[in-house]
This record gives structure tokens, C-alpha cells and sequence, in this order.
């Protein structure tokens, strides 16, 4: 279920299973002036025949279009984040429940807003949220064969490279000692593999193409540990980064932040939050780890930061904190719109 607002002055609407909004409208003096569900055909309609209003919605995969379409009529749109919505439901649910307690968000002074992406954001996001996918199917098909081929003795040993080469060998013509169905099988998982493999060098080499185009994937690829698809991944979730305030604010919103959980006065910090975008954090840590390892192969090369924070921390720590302060950097890189200088940066 996803809710949508817009209205006379203020309104709501509410989309149930894609196909029926629930709307929800007031006036200035907060008065209700609607509250009716919506088919499909009939939402754009409605809202091009009401005076430019605010617009409210709930953040969810299809809300930058609408918010796009709904911008298109006049109206000014703002899109929510569920979990911001959930205290205003006072009591059961239902469409007009949850239509009514997004107006009610929306209005609020210090409330926080999802940026509304562009076409082009959407377009460079599916290509990752593709990636993400067939990166995630080809694991899944590695291990499975690794432990299929265990059972009969044959052991390969960890890595993507070590698997992709006897993947290979076998797509080859390279025949086990193993009886017909068993070579059968393996033989199909590891053609499988191997286009699926391909598959995500596509994909990997198209995340490529789109890093040299765009000149803030260039910037941020100035900073270490941030490559190509990590760049590019940034630029396509938030943009230009001004919707955040500070690094710190785009650093909570990707869960790399303490838990805070102080009390009576006494300040208690938890594990990170990850509560924000999985992908993005995983991309950043990923980033960081590869950054440690070259800092344990050539220590010349490191900053004294990172070598003084691997000497008190462990590895896993330390990744994680690093994280932390390249997504500070990350805003400040985009903001200021100038490559990242170790000296500035510190």
C-alpha cells in the first residue's frame, strides 16, 4: 500500500495495489474538502482539473513519476518516508486512515523530504538495481555449485576467478569423473555461470561508460576508495546532495551513524543505525575495505588517519568508520562542486 497527498490547499491521496489512490484534501483552514479513492485512469484527471495545491506522497519505487506528473499540473509536491507517516495513523487502518495521517505529516515544520528524482536518476538506478540482481543470482549459482561439485570430491576453491576458471574448463569440454546425470548437471550450471557472468560485465562495463560521461562521477571518483560504480550510484540516488544539510545528515541516511539511545542526561551511543540505503552503504564499506587492504600492502601510500585508526581498531571496525567519513566527504565534494584535496578534507 502506498499514500499520496494533494488537495485544494493541502491533500492526500493514497495508492492501494497501484491501481487505487485513496485522496485526501484540505483547505488552508484545514478543512476536509475530499476523501475518496481514485482508479488509475481517473488520478491525473482529478488533479489537473484542482487549483495548484501541495502534493503529498509517501516515497516508494513509482512516486518520483507521479511526483513528476503532479509537478507538470502546477502543484508543488513532497514526498515522505513511510516511517515519518506512521506516527500521525491515530487509531486502526484503512485507506482514508493512512490518506488522512499523510496530510497531517506533510504540513509539519521540521518534517523531512525525499528529494524527487529525475528520469535520468531513475534511468542510471535501474542500471544498478539490474546489476544488484544478477551480481546477487551469480553468488547464489557459485556457491551452489562449489557445493554440488563437493559432494562428489571436487573441491574449487574460494573466489570468484577460481570458480569462473573451472567454470570454464568445463563449458569447454572437459568431462569429470562423475556418472552422465551428474555431469549433466554441472555442465548446465556452469553455462549458466558463465553468461551470467557476462551478463554483469555488461552491466559493469556500461556503469563504466556513464562514470566518463558524467562530470560529478568524475569528482567523486577523485576521493579513495570510490570508483565507478560506487559514483555513479551516489550521483543517481541524491543528485547534487543539497537535501541534505550536512555530510553528517547524508551519512545517517545511509545507516552509517551511532544509534543514539541517550537518556536522563547520560549520552549512549549503539551500533550503526542501517537504516538507509542498503545498497549505497554497501558499496561505500566494500570501497573501504579494498582501501585497507592497499593500505596493508603499501603503507607509505596511506594517510596517517587510517593508519593510526587500523592500529586501535580491527579491520571491520575501522571499514565501517571510514565509510562513515567518505559519505562526509562525498557531500561535501558535490555541494561545493570541487575534486576531493586530502588537505581540505580532514
Amino acid at each position: 500500500m502506498i499514500h499520496w497527498l494533494a488537495g485544494d490547499c493541502a491533500a492526500i491521496t493514497e495508492r492501494l495495489a497501484k491501481n487505487v489512490f485513496q485522496v485526501h484534501g484540505i483547505t488552508a483552514t484545514e478543512e476536509v474538502v475530499f476523501n475518496k479513492p481514485l482508479r488509475r485512469a481517473q488520478f491525473l484527471p482529478f488533479f489537473a482539473k484542482l487549483e495548484p495545491c501541495l502534493v503529498g506522497m509517501e516515497s516508494c519505487s513509482s512516486a518520483h513519476h507521479w511526483a513528476r506528473e503532479l509537478t507538470a499540473l502546477g502543484h508543488e509536491v513532497r514526498l515522505i518516508p513511510p516511517m515519518y507517516v506512521k506516527p500521525y495513523v491515530k487509531r486502526g487502518k484503512s485507506d482514508a486512515i493512512d490518506a488522512e495521517a499523510i496530510c497531517e505529516a506533510v504540513t509539519r515544520p521540521t518534517m523531512r523530504f525525499v528529494a524527487i528524482k529525475t528520469v535520468e536518476q531513475q534511468s542510471l538506478l535501474s542500471l544498478h538495481r539490474a546489476r544488484d540482481l544478477l551480481v546477487r543470482q551469480r553468488t547464489q549459482l557459485v556457491n551452489n555449485l562449489r557445493g554440488l561439485v563437493a559432494e562428489f570430491g571436487i573441491f574449487i576453491p574460494r573466489g570468484l576467478a577460481r570458480v569462473i576458471g573451472f567454470s570454464e574448463d568445463i563449458t569447454l569440454g572437459e568431462i569429470l569423473d562423475l556418472p552422465d546425470i551428474a555431469n549433466e548437471v554441472i555442465h548446465n550450471l556452469c553455462e549458466h555461470l558463465m553468461a551470467l557472468h557476462k551478463r554483469v560485465r555488461w552491466y559493469e562495463d556500461r556503469v563504466k561508460q556513464v562514470a566518463k560521461e558524467d562530470a560529478r562521477v568524475r569528482l567523486l571518483r577523485t576521493i579513495p576508495g570510490v570508483g565507478a560504480v560506487t559514483a555513479s550510484a551516489i550521483i543517481a540516488s541524491i543528485g547534487d546532495g543539497h537535501q541534505f544539510r550536512n555530510g553528517r545528515e547524508f551519512a545517517a541516511w545511509l545507516g552509517l551513524t551511532p544509534a543514539n539511545k541517550s537518556s536522563g542526561g547520560k549520552e549512549k551511543l549503539g551500533r550503526i543505525t542501517k537504516m538507509g540505503d542498503q545498497y549505497l552503504r554497501s558499496l561505500l564499506v566494500v570501497g573501504m575495505t579494498s582501501l585497507v587492504r592497499q593500505t596493508r600492502s603499501h603503507p607509505e601510500r596511506a594517510s596517517k588517519w587510517l593508519t593510526s585508526l587500523l592500529e586501535r581498531k580491527p579491520a571491520r571496525v575501522a571499514t565501517v568508520a571510514m565509510a562513515n567519513k567518505t559519505a562526509r566527504i562525498v557531500w561535501a565534494v558535490l555541494t561545493r562542486n570541487e575534486p576531493y584535496s586530502p588537505s581540505t578534507a580532514a
